[in-house]
């Protein structure tokens, strides 16, 4: 069946991203940045809650983009390289379920290590919460375990899966893994000023290089649209619509990404 051979898959590249130690230094990297939180708490007074708060989601975050990024192009260019491609092409395995298997466990991989983070962030909280004089608790714009944390985790979750979707992308037509690694970053940066790059041609004076700059920032994926830090940090009101909309735009982006994956891995040849 298709769903099980995806799910052998996706269950082989799980089990060997737990064993590699890439993924628990950079998980060792962001819960010391949680711990370099807890010495600003030492030195605030009133604020440092939202300081907090603001290191462990930017921690999360960037622990999920390298992983995203480092082990994602990794993900074929390994098979190449080690040239056990030849066997899995060998097997009853279609070139589209190796793909999405192959995302499928990255995914997994990003969702368990986000889960994992975000427990130690809440753990972090809640010992501040209840360590906390009444006064400073009042002063709080946000209770310290505010369940509204989630909102961006999920949010942060479906910009990690996009970015592990065009991560690889581009590990399929191209053997080097650098390579792939620059583009992807490349195109996530981009992503992130991806609001200004559509404004463009209205600050500039050069009509051809302003649209076009205009659409490329129309075409690039907009990972600006899943940061609500900055909201959820400062018990600000979050938009119903935007969240949904931006679950949606990351479902259809990360399909479009896969399907072109897919369709340049299928024409690839192997020597």
């Amino acid at each position: 069946m298709t769903a099980r051979r995806i799910g052998l898959v996706a269950w082989h590249v799980l089990k060997q991203n737990v064993r590699d130690r890439v993924l628990y230094s950079i998980a060792a990297f962001a819960l010391l940045l949680v711990a370099a939180a807890l010495v600003i708490d030492q030195m605030t007074a009133g604020q440092d809650l939202k300081i907090i708060k603001d290191l462990g989601l930017a921690a999360i975050e960037l622990a999920g983009v390298l992983m995203s990024v480092f082990v994602g192009v990794s993900l074929v260019a390994h098979e190449i390289d080690r040239r056990s491609i030849f066997n899995v092409l060998s097997k009853p395995l279609p070139r589209w379920e190796f793909i999405v298997g192959k995302y499928s466990g990255l995914v997994m991989t990003l969702a368990m290590n986000v889960a994992a983070l975000t427990g130690v962030l809440y753990l972090t909280l809640f010992w501040m919460g209840s360590t906390s004089p009444d006064n400073v608790r009042m002063s709080w714009e946000a209770p310290a375990t505010d369940p509204r944390l989630l909102v961006s985790v999920g949010l942060m979750t479906a910009e990690l899966a996009l970015l592990t979707a065009i991560a690889l992308f581009f590990s399929t037509f191209s053997s080097s893994a650098m390579l792939s690694a620059v583009l992807t970053v490349g195109l996530f940066i981009a992503g992130l000023e991806s609001d200004a790059l559509r404004q463009f041609n209205l600050t500039v004076d050069a009509p051809v290089a302003g649209r076009l700059v205009t659409t490329v920032g129309w075409l690039v994926p907009a990972f600006s649209l899943f940061d609500v830090k900055t909201e959820v940090v400062h018990g600000l009101p979050i938009n119903p619509g935007r969240i949904w909309f931006s679950l949606a735009y990351a479902a259809v982006y990360s399909v479009v990404a896969i399907t072109a994956a897919v369709l340049v891995f299928s024409r690839r040849e192997f020597r």
